[in-house]
């Protein structure tokens, strides 16, 4: 197990605890930057607000101070999945079926690595996805290596924000 994958399954309760799911664990930024970057969401909406990051962000900055897992200085980064998100569960894809994604694999499976296509859910623990010239796939979970949702007009509109109050305002916030 790589240790970004230990991090994960000890974040993952913190996480659940405060009625959120954990979508994705990463560091970023290499040695110049390092960066803990934590996704999750609301089960109910599949979205984050501001607020909703806040709240994880301090839960989590509290138990990564008493716990210290990761060695050296860091950043600690809560977002949302955003709406392009990463597929990296196996219920996403049946979650998001009907929408289009882009797969990569770790090794090549029938002279490729990358699978382009509309979602089509699971089949056990393998994926379905159908190209744009009509060929299905069915790709095994374990040999995904990342996958992320594609931005279209129709998962624009299926993730519409679920409040735009304040957006058409700017704030501009002056230090003393």
């Amino acid at each position: 197990m790589t240790e970004i994958a230990a991090i994960a399954m000890q974040i993952e309760p913190q996480v659940k605890s405060l009625g959120y799911d954990l979508v994705r664990v990463a560091m970023i930024g290499g040695t110049s930057d390092p960066t803990l970057q934590v996704m999750a969401e609301r089960p109910d909406t599949r979205q984050l607000d501001l607020a909703d990051c806040e709240v994880i962000s301090r839960r989590l900055s509290e138990w990564l101070d008493i716990n210290d897992p990761i060695e050296g200085s860091y950043r600690l980064e809560v977002s949302s999945p955003g709406i392009d998100r990463p597929l990296t569960r196996l219920k996403d894809y049946s979650d998001w079926a009907g929408y289009e994604a882009r797969i990569s694999l770790a090794e090549q499976r029938d002279g490729r690595k990358q699978y382009s296509g509309t979602l089509g859910g699971l089949d056990g623990e393998k994926i379905k996805l159908t190209d744009k010239s009509g060929a299905a796939h069915v790709l095994p979970f374990s040999e995904i290596s990342s996958a992320k949702l594609l931005l279209t007009d129709k998962l624009i509109n299926a993730t519409a924000p679920l409040s735009t109050e304040g957006a058409e305002t700017i704030q501009t916030i002056e230090e003393e």
